[in-house]
């Protein structure tokens, strides 16, 4: 089992930046596939990104390229998504998710493919 735990969201204008950490515990968190994912009202959940286990592959939504870097820190069991160039079309509750892997190069796209989640973190870009 392992626990999640995101934090670093607020309130940012237009055009600023957020860094937004989700703390694991419970397990070797390099085990886990990280994704990140976010909803807003009204909408479905989606995809932003996500990070295999050594962190060695990231792959991002197209809505995000760019602007958004996903990283992780194995060490301190922390994953980071640093978001540039914010937009009031991000304003969502973020959300990080893990999924044990079984190699090393694993990503994941689909919300329904992850076993934990995090409580989520409230992100509003103001314009």
């Amino acid at each position: 089992q392992v626990q999640l735990v995101e934090s670093g969201g607020g309130l940012v204008q237009a055009g600023g930046s957020l860094r937004l950490s989700c703390a694991a515990s419970g397990r070797t968190f390099s085990n886990y596939v990280i994704g990140w994912f976010r909803q807003a009202p009204g909408k479905e959940r989606e995809f932003v990104t996500t990070i295999s286990g050594s962190g060695s592959r990231t792959y991002y939504a197209d809505s995000v390229q760019g602007r958004f870097t996903i990283s992780r820190d194995n060490a301190k069991n922390v994953g980071y998504l640093q978001m540039n160039g914010l937009k009031p079309e991000d304003t969502a509750v973020y959300y990080c998710a893990g999924k044990p892997r079984t190699y090393n190069y694993e990503l994941y796209y689909d919300s329904n493919d992850y076993d934990y989640w995090g409580q989520g973190t409230q992100v509003t870009v103001s314009s």
